[in-house]
């Protein structure tokens, strides 16, 4: 959250020639209400539930560049599905820095609470052991702009050969 998915995604995608998608933005697509809607009426688990199935389309699609939900790594069928079907990137900042990003956002439930910092640390610490996991790079974007993210990727990635 606040790492810069979706606005480094879309930057690379244009980059490389790619089509950009963007997780939440389908399933608020297909649903016709957004992130924070789902989670009041279906909580937590109903978004899940939901995630896992654009997951599985989305995934499969070649030459896109696909940005997803934060804890889309919760689920174990999305971790594999895309381990085996793409090149994972983890977008690494802060929670501060996350905090400093996302402080006047009110369209993310998961930080409706009394302490959205505490909230933010207590996220990275669950899912950062994941991310590590299932990512093939691991780019950071603390205190960078967009344009130098992009370049370290497509750097990365043309020394890698893909």
């Amino acid at each position: 959250m606040g790492a810069g998915k979706s606005t480094i995604g879309r930057q690379l995608a244009e980059t490389l020639g790619y089509d950009f998608q963007d997780s939440d933005q389908e399933i608020q697509r297909r649903t016709g209400v957004d992130i924070a809607t789902i989670f009041e009426y279906e909580g937590e688990s109903g978004f899940r539930a939901r995630e896992r199935q654009v997951i599985e389309d989305l995934a499969g699609q070649e030459g896109i560049v696909l940005a997803t939900g934060g804890g889309v790594v919760l689920t174990p069928e999305n971790r594999q599905q895309l381990a085996a079907r793409g090149f994972v990137i983890y977008l690494h900042c802060s929670p501060e820095q996350q905090y400093a990003r996302t402080a006047r956002d009110r369209s993310r439930p998961l930080l409706h609470t009394d302490d959205p910092q505490q909230r933010l640390r207590d996220l990275m610490s669950e899912r950062e052991p994941i991310y590590r996991q299932v990512a093939d790079m691991v780019v950071s974007t603390e205190r960078r702009g967009t344009s130098s993210v992009v370049k370290e990727i497509r750097r990365r990635l043309e020394s890698e050969d893909l």
